[in-house]
Order: C-alpha cells, then structure tokens, then sequence
C-alpha cells in the first residue's frame, strides 16, 4: 500500500520531494526518550523489548543484559544525551520492493518524503549506498542515473567531455579516416579519437575517448 501511494505521487509530480503519508505515524520522539530512560538505569529488559523482531532473533534477551553489564557506563551516557532538550530525532524508513529496488524515505512534520527511489537517485549516508547506487545504475544502462550518482566536479568533467566529443563530430565527412582492414581510427578535433570496426559489412563504434 505504501509502495503504491509513492508510485502515484511520483507518477503524479515527477518529483523527489512528493510526499507519501501515513493517516497516523507514532512519534519517533517517544521512542527515543524511552530508550534514553531505559539506558540511563540499564534497564536490559526493556530495551530489549524496543528491539525488532529481526534484532530480537539475532541477539538473545540474556546477549542484550551482557552488553548493558558490560556497557553500562556508555549506554548511561547515551541516555543522558538523548534525554537532551536539544537532542533532535530523525526518522528514516527504507522499503525494498520485489524487483529488489528500494526507495529511502524521511519522516518529516508527520509525513514520510522520498529521499531515493531506485531510478531516482538520491544523497546516499554511506559509501556502501553510493556503490549500490552506482550498481543500479549501471545495471539499467541508464546515463541519466549514471549522471546523478557522479559527484558535481566528475560529472562536470564527464558532460564536458562529451560535449567536446560531439562538437567534435558535426561534420563527419571532413574527418580524416585511417583504415586498416575492417577497423577504422578517426582523429577528432579537440583531442578526442573514435575506432570502428566492420562486422558482417556493418561499420559500428568499437571504442572512443
């Protein structure tokens, strides 16, 4: 149902920034406090009742009271700085669909906005979701992802190599060719060069830079 209500925005607005709302989204606040409450008196019982199903599986109740025995100072002062007047929660949820795209989304004033969605690239936090950025761009040969993902000053470089390229390449006919059997190398103003190669009588770009 979520997946759908993005998809219609999106589809609607061709935007990043649409907004896909829940009728009623619990405060990430009071989880915060309770957690920072539960720290400061190594309360291992009810922070382990704040786990996910998943984390509750991965770590057992008594795995969760060895770290806070063991940890117990740190988690105190984690507490503290939660419990903070100016300690600010973000929220942040992550779907991953069937086709195995996922859209990253950020909760704000009560609604969920899309930060990333799988041919919309966004802001990744880490360099692992730059590389998965990256991954599935290049997976749906897609330039325009591919541009996204680049940082400013690359992509600059990129877009003015290209340019070059295509100025470059206006008069065809006036470029010299160098042929040699069913390759062909062709000299292009602004130091670029591009190779073909001929295949069943078909002259097709073998490599250019």
């Amino acid at each position: 149902m979520i997946r759908t209500a993005c998809a219609v925005a999106l589809a609607a607005l061709g935007l990043l920034s649409a907004a896909c709302a829940a009728p009623s989204l619990p405060d990430p606040k009071g989880a915060a406090d309770a957690f920072g409450r539960a720290a400061l008196k190594g309360d291992a019982d009810a922070i382990y009742a704040m786990m996910t199903e998943s984390a509750q599986k991965a770590r057992s109740r008594q795995d969760v009271r060895a770290v806070v025995t063991d940890e117990r100072q740190e988690l105190a002062e984690e507490g503290r700085a939660l419990s903070a007047k100016d300690a600010r929660v973000e929220a942040t949820a992550r779907l991953r669909f069937a086709d195995g795209e996922e859209a990253a989304l950020d909760l704000q004033n009560g609604r969920f906005y899309v930060t990333s969605a799988g041919a919309l690239p966004g802001g990744a936090r880490t360099p692992e979701e730059a590389l998965d950025q990256l991954r599935r761009v290049l997976a749906r040969r897609s330039y325009a992802g591919l541009m996204r993902v680049l940082s400013p000053a690359t992509r600059a470089a990129v877009e003015q190599d290209l340019r070059g390229l295509v100025a470059g390449l206006v008069r065809p006919e006036t470029l010299p060719v160098t042929l040699a059997g069913d390759t062909a190398t062709i000299a292009v103003p602004g130091g670029h060069h591009v190779r073909l190669k001929r295949e069943s009588g078909v002259w097709r770009v073998d490599d250019f830079d």
